[in-house]
């Protein structure tokens, strides 16, 4: 059943990647066109600007490797993102992706070659303790997923545990978005997965009144926190310490 798009609040209800059991192999290839559609849509280029940003601030490390904490990081092409504009820099990065799901973290671990510094480990990010505190939190696609009273807990954590700050990566809840993205993911031929909880996925996104509002309930109104759109229909949430 298709989720019901409101303006004035989140849908609700499991998205079939979270609930239906699968063989690996077809999960993987869900995560694969999910990194399709990431590449396609740009959705890499806020998270690299906002790693930008803080190099041409001077903010970066100068003694040691950029230590980032992906949150959800799923299929890894966020990181592989990552680990390319360091190579492109001559930025030395100690990059890891935490995420819930052991498919995810074999899935990430088969595409990620040997040579980029990144490490997948399954876990819930509430209870991992990395070995080193990381410099940035970062997360893309991952807090649509939340309820609202664990992303102000995954707020907190992040304002705790990054050192240099941290950067939400998510869709922006609009209609355009919610009936076009069906229509693309068919005509590209997409998993079933992909045409079934994108447009859930937006549908369950959050607004720029609804960021301000859980900032506020994470004690993060007043913390310079930005809440920022980026073509097409993304909400992305920066904080720079």
């Amino acid at each position: 059943m298709a989720a019901v798009f409101r303006m004035d609040r989140r849908a609700d209800g499991p998205e079939l990647m979270d609930s239906e059991t699968v063989p690996y192999e077809d999960f993987r290839a869900c995560l694969k066109d999910l990194s399709s559609v990431n590449r396609l849509s740009f959705g890499y280029r806020p998270t690299l600007a906002f790693v930008e940003r803080l190099r041409a601030a001077g903010r970066l490390p100068t003694d040691r490797p950029l230590r980032i904490l992906d949150v959800g990081s799923g299929y890894g092409d966020t990181l592989r993102a990552i680990a390319a504009w360091a190579v492109r820099r001559r930025i030395p990065v100690d990059l890891t992706g935490v995420d819930l799901n052991p498919w995810s973290t074999r899935a990430a671990r088969e595409a990620t070659p040997a040579e980029i510094p990144a490490r997948f480990v399954t876990a819930d990010v509430f209870d991992h303790e990395p070995a080193e505190p990381p410099d940035l939190v970062i997360s893309a696609l991952f807090t649509h997923h939340l309820a609202e009273a664990d992303l102000v807990r995954f707020l907190v954590l992040m304002e705790e545990r990054a050192a240099l700050g941290w950067f939400v990566n998510d869709l922006h809840r609009d209609p355009v978005a919610y009936h076009g993205f069906g229509a693309i993911a068919t005509a590209a031929r997409w998993h079933r997965f992909v045409r079934h909880d994108g447009p859930l996925s937006i549908a369950r996104a959050f607004r720029r009144s609804d960021w301000l509002r859980l900032l506020g309930e994470a004690g993060l109104g007043a913390s310079g926190a930005t809440v920022e759109g980026w073509l097409p229909y993304r909400l992305c949430v920066a904080r720079v310490k």
